[in-house]
Order: C-alpha cells, then structure tokens, then sequence
C-alpha cells in the first residue's frame, strides 16, 4: 500500500515514530526504515505485535467501511475479517491486509465480520520496501 509518512518529535525509542496517511485515515507507528526517508510517500508492509483478543482489544466495528485512527496512545484498525484456519487471521482494510494471530477462543461466524482492533501505537510497525 502506498501511504504518506511524516517524522514525529522523538522521544528515547529505538524506533523512530512516524504519521501514516493513508485513504482511510491516519494513525502513529513505529517506522522500520531508513531513518533520512521517513517523510515521504512510500510503498510499505504493516505489522502489528498484538494478537486478536476478541472481546479485549477486538470487537463488532459499527460500521461496513474500512478505517484507520488513533485514539490516544491506541491505533484503531476497522475492517472484514478473515480467518485462515491456523490460529491467524488478516484484516482487510479496503485495499489492503495485516495478519493477526488469534487468542481462543475466538466466536463462531467471525468469518468475512467487519470488526474494530484496538492495539497500542508501539505495537504498529511500517516496513517500506522497493518493487
């Protein structure tokens, strides 16, 4: 997915914190990449280190329509969900995806839901790459 990113004021993180604008929103992660070309438009990968906790930080979205948000020190992912049989599942947010692994139990009828998560902003990661 192409998205637009700008550098944060930095605090003492490993990571440098950035701004993803992207057609549905926009929120604060953790950039993994060069840090000279976190502002800028870039192809990236997302990658978020909490599971889905259906019911803790995962419930019914209250509407149909993808969105990305930040709510304090939390990134809010709205989208279809879709399981993969193995304990995984992946969001898809209008054009694109983010793999999730799930903690059971996990409720019947999941499948192709449009669900909300909730996860805290370190936990989001941008990985840009070259095509």
């Amino acid at each position: 997915m192409f998205v637009r990113t700008e550098s944060l004021p930095q605090t003492s993180q490993q990571h440098l914190t950035v701004r993803v604008h992207t057609p549905i929103g926009s929120a604060v992660a953790l950039w993994h990449g060069d840090p000279r070309e976190a502002d800028g438009r870039h192809l990236i990968e997302w990658t978020v280190d909490e599971d889905i906790h259906w019911g803790q930080n995962t419930r019914a979205a209250p509407s149909d329509e993808p969105e990305l948000r930040q709510e304090g020190d939390r990134v809010i992912m709205s989208g279809s969900l879709h399981l993969t049989g193995d304990a995984t599942a992946y969001l898809q947010m209008g054009h694109w995806s983010v793999l999730f692994d799930l903690v059971p139990p996990v409720p019947s009828g999941l499948e192709g839901s449009w669900v909300q998560i909730s996860v805290e902003s370190q936990s989001v990661s941008l990985h840009p790459y070259q095509t």
